[in-house]
């Protein structure tokens, strides 16, 4: 009888120990890294082809005459030449830092802004009643009709720029986090109240990392929001003592009429606007992803 009792504890003590092993292997994580090929097939060559398809288009227009004033459409070579010139002359650079420095300055005044305004909108239900309508009716409005007001509130400076940046980033950043703030299992609340997470301490430790996913969306369109809203700015207040940025550029380009400068206006825009993607927001929305182990491969 003894006997028969201990095979039988020995015999759980077995399966429960399958079963633990059966979680950790459920549980762990693949640490392989991707072997390069599988990497250039699947992320690299993609956008490389498509580049070169819309390229081959663009040339066989030109080739074939389908359009053929060249003030209208510039072969991709006169643009290059451009691009080339800008580069020799030491000023390429300087259009791209004149406006990637101003929309990163003005997406983090935003962020600074949008944040709080964010969780005081989604934790306090009056503010939320009052302002949450008009939050999502300034993220609807067009950015570019914010330039002429503040045109006339602060005059053609650096001011106006970020001012109109703040208006359309804002409201997507505040946006972003009461949508993430809604999507918190009431769950994760009750268990942090029951350990004594309330308030601010209930808001950094619960909230905020609960919310994450909807927070660096809203992050996303924020910053695209800015972009847009800085090169709505640069086009239609254009004056010398701003500099010349990227869409200055464009206005450069359109006054002029040449079309091979305002295409790589329109290059050098996209351009940056995928380096910013891919440099940082691409990264933090993998980093969310797999902190929740939602991505398995690194």
């Amino acid at each position: 009888m003894a006997s028969t009792e201990s095979t039988t504890v020995a015999k759980d003590g077995s399966d429960l120990e399958g079963l633990e092993a059966g979680l950790d292997a459920l549980e762990s994580r693949q640490t392989l890294r991707t072997p390069f090929r599988q990497t250039f097939v699947q992320k690299i060559l993609p956008p490389v082809l498509a580049v070169a398809l819309v390229l081959a288009l663009w040339q066989a227009l030109v080739s074939f005459k389908v359009v053929d004033d060249p003030t209208k459409l510039p072969a991709p070579s006169a643009v290059w030449d451009v691009v080339e010139t800008a580069w020799l002359q030491g000023e390429l650079l300087g259009y791209i830092w004149t406006s990637v420095s101003r929309g990163l300055l003005g997406f983090c005044l935003a962020l600074v802004i949008g944040t709080p305004l964010g969780l005081i909108v989604a934790r306090v239900k009056f503010i939320r009643a009052a302002i949450g309508p008009i939050l999502s009716g300034l993220q609807s409005l067009p950015s570019v009709a914010w330039v002429p007001p503040a045109v006339i509130w602060l005059g053609l400076n650096n001011s106006m720029m970020y001012a109109v940046i703040l208006l359309g980033a804002v409201p997507s950043i505040a946006n972003g986090l009461v949508s993430g703030v809604d999507q918190v299992p009431p769950l994760f609340l009750r268990a942090g109240r029951t350990l004594g997470a309330t308030g601010l301490k209930g808001t950094w430790h619960i909230v905020l990392p609960a919310a994450l996913p909807g927070y660096v969306a809203g992050l996303k369109q924020g910053w695209a929001f800015s972009w847009r809203s800085l090169m709505a700015a640069e086009i239609i207040a254009s004056f010398p003592d701003l500099g010349v940025g990227l869409g200055q550029l464009l206005e450069n380009g359109r006054n002029a009429s040449d079309m091979a400068m305002v295409f790589e206006a329109i290059l050098l825009i996209l351009i940056v606007g995928i380096a910013i993607d891919l440099l940082i927001f691409s990264p933090l929305e993998r980093w969310v992803l797999r902190s929740r182990g939602l991505l398995v491969k690194s």
